[in-house]
Formats: C-alpha cells, structure tokens, sequence
C-alpha cells in the first residue's frame, strides 16, 4: 500500500512540549511532531502574543520563536521576531494623513544585530523634509536605546509599549503623531547579514 510507509514514519515520530522563552514566561504553549531532538532544533513557530500574555492589549501582535535547544522532550525558544499584524497595520493609515516606514539595522550593547522596522502615522499630511527629518530623529533614538541595553530588554520595553511612546515624544515636536507602531523587530542575524 502506497499509504502505509507514511503512516509508520507518522506513528514513529515523537511529540515534544514547545516553551517560550524568559522574557514570555517559559509557559508551555503546545506540542510539534519530530523524528528525535535533532530535528526539532532550528524549527520557527509564529504565534499570537495575545495567546501567551493573555493581554488583550497584544491582540494585534504575533510572535515568532525559534526553537534552540531540546531536554527530553522539552523543547525551549528564544524570540525569533515580533510583528503586528498587516490588517492593523494598514487600518491606521487614513487619507489626509502620511504613512512613514523605517528601517534601521541595529547592534544591541552585547554586539548582538537585529532589525527594526516602525510605522509612524502622522495626523495631517506633512512636506517631504519633514519626512526625512523624522525618519532621521528615530534612527538615532533607536542607536542610542540599542547601544546602551540588550535586544531582549527593547522587546519587553515594545510589548509595554514604552519604546514606542519615547519614540513618540521625540518626533512630535517635528509633526503631530496620530500612531507609532512597531512593523516587526528580526533579532535573528541572519536578518541583517
């Protein structure tokens, strides 16, 4: 039977318990299906941040975690990126308003790289330098945040949304902000190479 040699190699795999990371609690989040520990290392798993954090606040957010290590058949992550949703995203730009999308390749004070990627949406339509000057003021807030902390302290500080709100205050002297949000931070290196 074509069917059966698929169905023994299904029966043989083992189911491991997938965990977050620290800065997520190290809750027990479900199960994936591997062959043996090997296997499982490296594997990428996208999740709601809502649904580990319980807050509603985070509804528009998912996660996505890497999976680094297996201990029996425990299988532990580390933050692969974090992003918000494109339907989100996309409801808070309104016409009269100027969407402005950054994207500043950074290096946390451990040497460690990763991606940031913002959308700030202003309340009226605003003039091409100001633009740039915008873009301008969080490329350098964000070096400086990124080279005094480590990577994983700006994702904690993005889920309370106190980054964002620093963000903020820096650029509303330049235009008034209707929204800052974060598009999606990549803390894997292979993102920036």
């Amino acid at each position: 039977m074509p069917g059966q040699k698929s169905t023994e190699k299904w029966k043989s795999k083992k189911w491991f318990n997938v965990y977050t990371p620290k800065l997520l609690g190290e809750k027990l989040i479900g199960e994936i299906p591997a062959a043996d520990e090997k296997a499982v290392i490296g594997r990428r798993i996208k999740v709601s941040l809502a649904w580990i954090t319980q807050n509603p606040a985070h509804s528009f957010m998912n996660v996505g975690l890497k999976v680094e290590k297996a201990e029996g058949n425990a299988v532990h992550t580390s933050i692969d990126f974090l992003e918000s949703n494109f339907s989100y995203l996309r409801s808070l730009v309104r016409r009269h308003t100027t969407a402005i999308y950054t994207y500043d390749k950074l290096v946390d004070k451990n040497s460690k790289p990763f991606v940031a990627k913002l959308l700030v949406v202003t309340a009226s339509k605003i003039e091409r330098p100001k633009e740039t000057s915008i873009r301008k003021t969080i490329s350098e807030y964000l070096k400086g945040r990124a080279s005094s902390s480590n990577v994983e302290d700006l994702v904690g500080e993005i889920m309370e949304g106190k980054l964002q709100a620093e963000a903020t205050s820096k650029i509303s002297k330049i235009a008034k902000v209707n929204k800052l949000e974060v598009k999606r931070i990549e803390l894997s290196a292979a993102s920036v190479a």
